[in-house]
C-alpha cells in the first residue's frame, strides 16, 4: 500500500529532533530523570542517534532523534527516515523547529521508510507512522512517495514477471485509476504504423514488442514523458558478459520512473496535458535478432547503422520521440538506464541531464536542490556530433573509442526532437546499490520529484 500519515487526531508520542549544537539546552529544558538518562546513555546528537525516554508507567514517553551537524547532514538526504526505521510500531509527531527547507524533505523521508518489496518474500519497512508536520502539504507529499512505490515495485521486479505484457499492464492500470486513455501497438504492427526500430530491438524475445501510448488532462500546457522500456536487455547479438546482465531487469527503469511521475502529476490534478510514450520490448536472442552492421531505417526517416546491439535503448526511445516530437508539446521529456558511461561520470546517486535550454536547466536544478533529489546537467558538446555520423548511414548507434558514451547517446537522442521548445533527456541509474535512509537497496526513483518541481517553469518557457 502506498504510504500515508497518520490522522491528524489520533494519539501519538513526540520525536524531538536535536542538533549537536542545541543538545545542552535542549537537555536543560528537558525533566531531571530524561536528561541523566541521556547522559547515562551517552547520547550526544550525532546523525542517526536515536533514544526512548522512558515514561513512569514503563511506556514510551518520547524519543530523541540526533540531527547531527550542517557537515554532517550535507552528506546525506532523509536524515529523520534513520530514526523512523528504529522506532518502535506507533504513532509519532515530531517537535522540533526544522528549517522550512528540510521540513518536507524529512516528512517525504519518513512515508518513504515504510517501503519494502514484498512480492516474494513477507518483509516490511519502516512501523512508525508519523503524522504531517506543520507546515508541508501532506497530500502532495503522499502522491509523490505513491509515485515513488510504484517505480520501486517495477524496477524490483523480476523480467520473468515484467516483460512486455506485464509492462502494458501496468500503464493500463495506472490509467484506469486516474481515468486517462491508453493505446498499444504491438508486434507486427510497430511496422504497419513506422515503428520500425522499436520492432527492430524486440522481435526476438517470447513477447512482442510494443509502444504504449496514455494521455491524461484537457487543457492546460502538453507535456510528453517518454520512458525506456526495455523489460531485460540481454546485448542482443552483442551478448553482455554475466557481469554486466545480472542488474538488467531495471532497464525499463525509465518507463518505471516516468510512471510513477505521471502518477504524481494525476494524483495532485496538475492543470496540464499529460501524453506518456513507452516503447516496451526485450533485447533477447534468437534467429530474428537485428544485427551488427544491420542499417535500419527509423521513423523519422533517418538511417542507423548498428554498431552494438547493446546499444538498443537510444533505437526504442528514437521511434518514441519522432512520434512525440510530431506533436506540438510545451515539453518533451525522455528518461532511461541508458549508458554505463553516465555511472563512471557521476556515480549511482545523481541522475545526469541534458537539455539545450539554460532556462530549463536552471528550472531542473533549482528545483532538484529544493527536493533533494540530485541531479547534474551534462554537455550536449556540438563537436561530437562527428562521432555520431558513421557514413554510411546518417547516424550510428555506438561509437567507437568508448569516449563521451552518456554524451553521445544524449546527441543521438536529440536529432528525433526538434518542435519542442524544451526538451530534456536523463541518463539516469534506477537503482540503489546499497542501503541508505528511506532508501533500500534496489530500484529507486530518480529525477522524478525534481522535474515534479520545476514543471511550472518547464511549462511556461
Amino acid at each position: 500500500m502506498p504510504p500515508t500519515f497518520a490522522p491528524p487526531t489520533a494519539p501519538s508520542i513526540p520525536v524531538h529532533v536535536v542538533a549537536e549544537d542545541g543538545q545542552e539546552a535542549f537537555r536543560a529544558a528537558l525533566p531531571a530523570a530524561h536528561a541523566k538518562w541521556l547522559e547515562q546513555t551517552g547520547f550526544r546528537a550525532g546523525l542517526g542517534e536515536l533514544r526512548l525516554l522512558p515514561g513512569e508507567d514503563g511506556a514510551i514517553a518520547g524519543a530523541v532523534a540526533g540531527y547531527g551537524t550542517p557537515a554532517a547532514r550535507a552528506r546525506g538526504r532523509f536524515h529523520l527516515a534513520a530514526a523512523a526505521a528504529a522506532l518502535p510500531e506507533g504513532t509519532y509527531h515530531l517537535r522540533c523547529d526544522l528549517p522550512d527547507d528540510t521540513r518536507a524533505e524529512e516528512a517525504l523521508g519518513w512515508l518513504l521508510s515504510g517501503y519494502a518489496f514484498d512480492r516474494y518474500r513477507a518483509q516490511s519497512g519502516a512501523t512508525a507512522a508519523l503524522k504531517a508536520p506543520a507546515g508541508v502539504d501532506a497530500a502532495r507529499l503522499e502522491a509523490i512517495a505513491a509515485g515513488e512505490v510504484l517505480t520501486r515495485d517495477l524496477i524490483n521486479t523480476p523480467a520473468a514477471d515484467m516483460g512486455p505484457e506485464a509492462l502494458e499492464d501496468a500503464v493500463f492500470a495506472l490509467a484506469a485509476q486516474h481515468g486517462a486513455e491508453v493505446g498499444a501497438v504491438r508486434g507486427d504492427a510497430l511496422l504497419a504504423q513506422n515503428f520500425p526500430m522499436i520492432h527492430a530491438v524486440g522481435r526476438a524475445a517470447a513477447q512482442a514488442p510494443r509502444l504504449l501510448d496514455m494521455r491524461w488532462g484537457d487543457a492546460g500546457p502538453r507535456l510528453t514523458l517518454v520512458g525506456k522500456g526495455v523489460c531485460f536487455d540481454t546485448g542482443g547479438l552483442n551478448l553482455k558478459p554475466a557481469s554486466s546482465m545480472g542488474l538488467m531487469k531495471k532497464d525499463m527503469g525509465g518507463a518505471a520512473t516516468v510512471l510513477g511521475l505521471a502518477h504524481m502529476i494525476m494524483a495532485l490534478g496538475l492543470p496540464l496535458r499529460l501524453r506518456v510514450l513507452i516503447p516496451a520490448v526485450e533485447n533477447s536472442v534468437s534467429g530474428a535478432s537485428f544485427r551488427p552492421q544491420d542499417i535500419l531505417t527509423s521513423r523519422k526517416g533517418l538511417t542507423v547503422e548498428i554498431n552494438n546491439t547493446d546499444a538498443e535503448g537510444r533505437l526504442v526511445l528514437a521511434d518514441a520521440l519522432a512520434l512525440a516530437d510530431e506533436e506540438q508539446s510545451d515539453c518533451i521529456i525522455s528518461m532511461a538506464t541508458l549508458t554505463g558511461a553516465a555511472r563512471v561520470a557521476v556515480g549511482p546517486d545523481i541522475a545526469p541531464f541534458y537539455t539545450g535550454s539554460d532556462d530549463a536547466a536552471d528550472a531542473i536544478a533549482r528545483a532538484a536542490a529544493a527536493v533533494a533529489d540530485p541531479v547534474w546537467r551534462m554537455p550536449l558538446h556540438a563537436p561530437y556530433e562527428a562521432m555520431i555520423e558513421p557514413g554510411i548511414a546518417d547516424l550510428d548507434n555506438a561509437p567507437k573509442g568508448g569516449f563521451a558514451g552518456s554524451i553521445t547517446a544524449a546527441l543521438f537522442l536529440r536529432r528525433f526532437v526538434s518542435a519542442a521548445p524544451a526538451y530534456l533527456h536523463f541518463d539516469i541509474y534506477g537503482w540503489q546499490p546499497t542501503a541508505a535512509p528511506a532508501r533500500p537497496k534496489g530500484g529507486v526513483g530518480m529525477g522524478a520529484r525534481a522535474i515534479l518541481e520545476a514543471l511550472p517553469e518547464l511549462l511556461a518557457l
